[in-house]
């Protein structure tokens, strides 16, 4: 197994975009709090905000021991000769503390957004990481090891995770779906993101889960997981039904029982690491449920 995903085995990372809610020169300060609370690695997506590679340098730059992962890099926004290039750059830079994650993405990311077709996205996962497989480079780090995993939600591309790449990392999952994703990966890694609302009450939980998860039922990727996992149509309204909030996201009321207990299951599933994303209201920083989920889990 690669250094930088070796070093997260049986660790608690975040999933976060919060550093997209400050300006680029405090980007990495934001980041680094994360660092001090016992976090492993801090995951992040690319969407409408900033480009994801350049985001992981500024990210690295400033921070001491976190690994920073995308979660993910989209391949539709950069040949895999510049993927395959960042990557090694920002292993031979930053002590390996760079984890590459690649993913198809979604239509109205890719389509409206990028103003390109969204076709066959599973035959241009493969060719990318055949082209990044195949690429020529002269630059002083052309041999430097970096990792790579994919996001992946169903079997064929759960398998190419296996085959192509150094494993998977999975998003908006159960505990079963992670036994599932183990079986198919093999002894590939295996990151699983998990949303947790920390909130004395279930009228809260429910408000930021329902938030959280209005964007992602309008998505047909994720919807098929979900039937895969026995969700129906009635539960893939806006926002989601209360079935899938609570299948979804974890409430944690405070005493970290909830939260400790999820994290277990989706290890004893399979999970290689958990990165928790925390949902926290909109006109806040995230440093203050940061450092409580931290504390619930021992991490200091």
């Amino acid at each position: 197994m690669k250094e930088s995903l070796a070093r997260l085995r049986g660790t608690v990372g975040l999933w976060s975009s919060s550093h997209e809610d400050v300006p680029a020169g405090s980007a990495a300060v934001r980041v680094a709090e994360a660092e001090g609370y016992g976090f492993s690695a801090y995951w992040f997506p690319e969407s409408w905000f900033r480009e994801s590679l350049t985001s992981a340098t500024m990210l690295l730059a400033g921070t001491q021991r976190l690994t920073i992962a995308t979660g993910i890099t989209s391949i539709w926004g950069r040949d895999a000769v510049s993927s395959l290039s960042a990557a090694r750059t920002l292993n031979a830079a930053f002590a390996d503390r760079f984890v590459l994650g690649l993913g198809v993405s979604h239509s109205p990311l890719v389509e409206r957004l990028r103003a390109q077709a969204y076709d066959h996205p599973y035959d241009k996962m493969k060719s990318y990481l055949e082209l990044m497989d195949s690429a020529r480079s002269l630059s002083p780090e052309a041999d430097h090891p970096y990792a790579r995993v994919l996001a992946a939600l169903g079997p064929r591309m759960l398998t190419l995770a296996g085959t192509h790449a150094d494993g998977a990392h999975t998003y908006l999952v159960t505990p079963a779906h992670t036994a599932v994703a183990r079986e198919r990966l093999g002894t590939g890694f295996l990151a699983v993101e998990q949303a947790v609302v920390v909130a004395p009450t279930r009228e809260e939980f429910l408000e930021r889960a329902h938030r959280h998860l209005e964007f992602y039922t309008g998505l047909e990727n994720y919807r098929a997981n979900w039937r895969r996992l026995g969700l129906t149509e009635n539960d893939f309204v806006k926002g989601g039904s209360e079935a899938l909030c609570d299948a979804m996201v974890v409430h944690e009321r405070g005493d970290g029982d909830a939260l400790r207990r999820r994290v277990d299951e989706h290890r004893r599933a399979g999970a290689d690491h958990v990165c928790l994303q925390v949902l926290y209201p909109p006109s806040e920083s995230p440093a203050e449920a940061w450092r409580g989920c931290a504390d619930m889990l021992s991490l200091a």
